[in-house]
């Protein structure tokens, strides 16, 4: 990564989520979290462990999934309509918090988005070979200086529709082969240098993909390694405007958030395996 490492900072390791302990990557929160409840479970209930673990199968991505380009999901009308949006928010209508470690602004659920990422479930349903449904979506402004961390997404971003709204430089990112989570659980996570193993690794079998305004991607975030080395540079101030669709397995919106599991099944203690502020990270 041109002396780059996966946190976008050169010569210092990114640091470890607070709220997990066992993976270092930045949203590693909820399978930390599913970690220690089953080892909860495995405790209090042995019995039910096959059962626990059975009912989140449905958040494990098939062995035979690809990664999808469209070439348009969205006709021209609508690309200028989003452009429009884009351009008509407010300093204030932006979140900074990823603008130190992503070198991007953020804006998560605008209502129009919303309403075109529930025209899509149609499509990313066939795309992903399984009925989906909403979770949640949002903009990604990057900076010229914009980079993406190495790391798998939270089950919330089962589907990910990555969609390129406009840029001014090719900019590629690289997703890595499906995994199951029972690989990533079994792996020493303790090595600060963890990404450059990962990127490294034979076996990741990582595939650059570029996006041009209008083109969109489906992939399955929290089962693929995915990143972006830092942003090339371009003539003039490089810039990227990407639109990500999240979507979970339909019926399953109850069921991704840990702080239900405790009633869903019954085992009070499954309350331990949550962080008393949970927020699972959305990016």
């Amino acid at each position: 990564m041109s002396g780059i490492d996966s946190s976008g900072t050169a010569g210092q390791p990114e640091k470890r989520p607070i709220r997990s302990h066992g993976f270092p990557w930045y949203d590693s929160v909820w399978l930390d979290q599913y970690t220690k409840a089953k080892a909860i479970v495995r405790e209090i209930e042995p019995g039910a462990l096959a059962a626990f673990e059975a009912a989140f199968q449905v958040f494990q991505t098939r062995s035979d999934f690809q990664v999808k380009v469209f070439e348009r999901v969205f006709d021209e009308n609508t690309l200028d309509e989003i452009r429009r949006v884009v351009k008509s928010l407010k300093p204030s209508d932006l979140e900074t918090h990823e603008a130190k470690r992503f070198k991007r602004f953020v804006v998560h659920d605008n209502p129009y988005f919303t309403e075109l990422q529930t025209q899509l479930i149609p499509l990313v349903s066939a795309a992903a070979g399984e009925p989906v449904e909403v979770s949640y979506n949002f903009l990604s402004l990057y900076s010229a200086m914009g980079v993406c961390p190495l790391h798998m997404d939270s089950p919330e971003a089962k589907w990910t529709l990555d969609v390129c709204i406009d840029q001014n430089v090719a900019w590629p990112i690289y997703f890595s082969r499906r995994h199951a989570w029972s690989e990533i659980e079994a792996q020493d996570w303790s090595d600060e240098n963890w990404g450059e193993f990962v990127k490294n690794s034979p076996t990741a079998n990582f595939t650059p993909y570029v996006l041009e305004p209008g083109q969109a991607i489906l992939f399955s975030g929290s089962s693929q390694w995915h990143y972006r080395d830092p942003m090339p540079k371009a003539e003039g101030r490089a810039s990227c405007d990407l639109l990500f669709f999240h979507f979970i397995p339909r019926g399953t919106s109850e069921l991704v958030k840990p702080r239900n599991w405790a009633s869903l099944f019954g085992i009070p203690e499954l309350a331990q395996a949550v962080s008393a502020s949970e927020t699972v990270a959305r990016g």
